[in-house]
């Protein structure tokens, strides 16, 4: 018998949350659809609360072991249609309407980790740290907090086959990132929510909390976001591609930053490595752009760009589709 972990996005707001329960099967060949009770999880009212869980990714569970598997699900009513909380559907709509660009995305996934009520590396009661700069990409005990649990973390991921291409630490005492891609659409935000729920449930073994929280810790303290890099076949060619998807972005900007996660504005503040969220800006090399052209992109004359506004507690399947529907059309007219 088998141990399957289905794992969904329940309906939560402003900031959905992950839940998951273990189903045995005999095999993983053909996982089940499965149910829950969505008036626990803010997705139905008592009187009709089934609602469907269906299978979309699965991968090895590294923290069972053996045969094991995690069933990332996507969730349906009981007609068999989307779930209104299941912003898949709509991604996998845009996937296939636009598939001849062939749209790729790299996520940056940043965290912070909590003990109790403070972050790794405050002090325990009251009081900061040393101010910020010798924490990003630092070493030593003196600046940098929780390294066990993100190398196991890094670790339980690479055995899940979750596309891990790199981690490092931020620029405040206990916030990390890692990064998933380069994939597909559909790809990329499945793996990283995978990636999401294995990051909480190694934070349980450590008993550490994780927070995807924009901005944890209010004042002179870079907030959290999840720099999302993306290009299209003809971006990967030309840089006039580049360009014409910056372009396209600064004219759908409010729409991009009202779905990007909430509490942009307190992470957005034209501060600490971002711009303003109420203005639109791009450049090369540019941290304090809404988009940065990466200078090696300028150089090369061809690449990608990084859209840094998403937050870190952004929906992907959201980021990713409203990417997707703004630059392809766009980038279509080139061709």
């Amino acid at each position: 018998m088998i141990k399957a972990e289905y794992i969904w996005i329940d309906g939560t707001e402003p900031t959905p949350l992950l839940r998951s329960k273990t189903k045995v099967v005999e095999t993983v060949e053909d996982l089940p659809i499965w149910g829950f009770d969505g008036s626990s999880t803010n997705q139905a009212k008592g009187e009709a609360s089934d609602c469907v869980l269906r299978p979309v990714c699965t991968v090895p569970d590294p923290v069972r072991g053996g045969d094991a598997v995690l069933v990332m699900a996507e969730v349906l009513l009981t007609d068999m249609t989307p779930h209104p909380t299941n912003t898949r559907a709509a991604l996998a709509a845009a996937v296939e309407e636009f598939a001849a660009q062939e749209p790729w995305f790299g996520i940056e996934q940043e965290y912070t980790m909590f003990k109790g009520s403070r972050p790794l590396g405050f002090p325990e009661h009251t009081g900061y740290p040393a101010a910020q700069g010798p924490y990003y990409c630092g070493v030593g005990s003196d600046d940098i907090y929780g390294r066990p649990i993100v190398e196991a973390h890094l670790d339980v991921c690479l055995k899940a086959g979750i596309e891990l291409s790199g981690i490092n630490a931020e620029v405040m005492p206990g916030q990390w990132e890692f990064q998933v891609g380069p994939l597909g659409p559909l790809e990329v935000s499945d793996k990283l929510w995978l990636a999401r729920w294995l990051l909480h449930r190694v934070g349980e073994d450590f008993g550490v909390s994780i927070t995807l929280d924009p901005k944890p810790v209010r004042g002179d303290w870079n907030g959290a976001g999840a720099h999302t890099n993306f290009s299209t076949k003809e971006m990967r060619e030309s840089y006039d591609a580049v360009i014409a998807a910056a372009e396209a972005l600064g004219k759908n900007a409010d729409h991009h930053v009202a779905n990007y996660g909430a509490g942009i504005e307190h992470r957005l503040t034209g501060e600490h490595e971002t711009a303003p969220y109420h203005e639109y800006s791009y450049g090369v090399s540019n941290r304090g752009a809404s988009v940065r052209i990466p200078w090696q992109v300028a150089q090369d004359g061809k690449g990608y760009l990084e859209d840094r506004r998403p937050n870190a507690n952004c929906d992907p399947y959201t980021v990713t589709r409203l990417i997707v529907e703004t630059c392809c059309p766009a980038l279509a007219t080139l061709a």
